[in-house]
């Protein structure tokens, strides 16, 4: 009875400041969370390129919601810039609240203790395989690594990972960024090492592949930019498939032909993770957003762009997908396996330590 007494005297548990919540309850609630971040009015972002995964759209529609402004630092910075601005800027008001990184880099941030654990609202509902158990970090869209190819250059486009040695494309095969720094080549290089003869536990074959893709004279190392498509600078580009399928849509009109396969030697699909700055300079905003992007909204405004919501499959069952969108996705066949954070890790380690000399920068 005493005992009984003392639980209803102490009543319910007082809010804690946003910087300390692990969850919008935590905070009092969503409204309290809201009010909390239009406090704030600003959200510090870095390396999201409107063209990415729709984040134009996302950045936008935030905006309008919630009347916070989206500051973006580095738009087309990579992972491993995110992770460098975290403790570069440590402490100071224009650190970045928020990262998105490839999982390899999320992984690597939450070993280095620079991510604030905090459960978004569908948390539960995420794969396992797509979070991280204490919260610090979570995937919210992905894709597959794809081939794209301008067919008004290219006489024969290639859909293999073996078609890109061919030595009529000497000069021509690029891809987004580099292994050890972007997410996308990275999964570019596991993508080539599956296709000969690596597997998760063995990403050196993917090295191997590109050393003989730059000693045949095929690599070329220029970005894949729409711009640089469209110059003609990068006719074949591998990058995930939402990025070389919304190329169709940027260069129509501009004499570019390009089509999009997903190579079937090599087929690698992989997620990208969000999460929050354990320095947050405006922790509420850096909440919000998260919750903001796992919302149906938001994970619907991926599929604009062709990317595709950790959540699709979720939102298929209670009816909250927009299935219009989601049919423009190419069928992939088979259902995709992922590596676990230690071979993420291992393959980290082994490109970091190889690609330089075997290679080059």
């Amino acid at each position: 009875m005493l005992g009984l007494v003392a639980c209803q005297e102490a009543g319910p548990t007082r809010p804690v400041e946003p910087s300390r919540a692990g969850s919008a309850a935590e905070v009092g609630g969503m409204a309290a969370l809201v009010k909390a971040a239009k406090k704030e009015g600003r959200l510090n972002t870095i390396a999201l390129p409107r063209q990415w995964a729709n984040y134009g759209g996302l950045i936008d529609g935030f905006e309008k919601k919630y009347g916070i402004k989206v500051v973006v630092d580095n738009p087309y910075g990579h992972s491993r810039q995110e992770i460098d601005a975290m403790q570069r800027y440590r402490g100071q008001k224009r650190a970045p609240d928020v990262v998105d990184l490839g999982d390899s880099f999320a992984q690597t941030a939450a070993r280095q203790s620079l991510l604030s654990p905090y459960r978004v609202a569908q948390f539960d509902q995420l794969p396992p395989e797509q979070k991280d158990a204490g919260a610090r970090w979570y995937n919210n869209y992905g894709g597959y690594i794809s081939i794209g190819c301008d067919a008004a250059r290219v006489r024969t486009c290639p859909e293999s990972f073996a078609d890109l040695l061919r030595p009529e494309y000497k000069g021509l095969v690029s891809m987004h960024g580099e292994p050890t720094a972007a997410g996308s080549a990275f999964a570019t290089v596991y993508a080539a090492a599956l296709a000969n003869g690596g597997s998760f536990d063995n990403i050196r074959p993917g090295i191997d592949f590109f050393a003989r893709l730059d000693k045949s004279g095929n690599y070329n190392r220029a970005d894949p930019s729409p711009a640089a498509i469209a110059k003609g600078r990068t006719p074949v580009s591998i990058e995930w498939d939402y990025l070389n399928l919304q190329h169709i849509d940027q260069l129509r009109g501009t004499g570019v032909k390009w089509k999009v396969s997903i190579p079937f030697d090599g087929s690698f699909s992989q997620y990208y993770a969000q999460a929050i700055n354990k320095g947050a300079p405006h922790p509420a905003a850096a909440r919000l957003w998260e919750e903001y992007l796992f919302s149906p909204e938001g994970q619907n405004l991926r599929l604009v762009d062709y990317a595709r919501p950790v959540l699709m499959a979720v939102m298929a069952k209670n009816g909250t997908l927009n299935k219009a969108l989601a049919a423009r996705l190419p069928t992939v066949e088979g259902t995709p396996q992922f590596p676990t954070g230690a071979q993420l890790n291992k393959a980290l380690r082994t490109v970091h330590e190889n690609w330089a000399k075997a290679v080059g920068s």
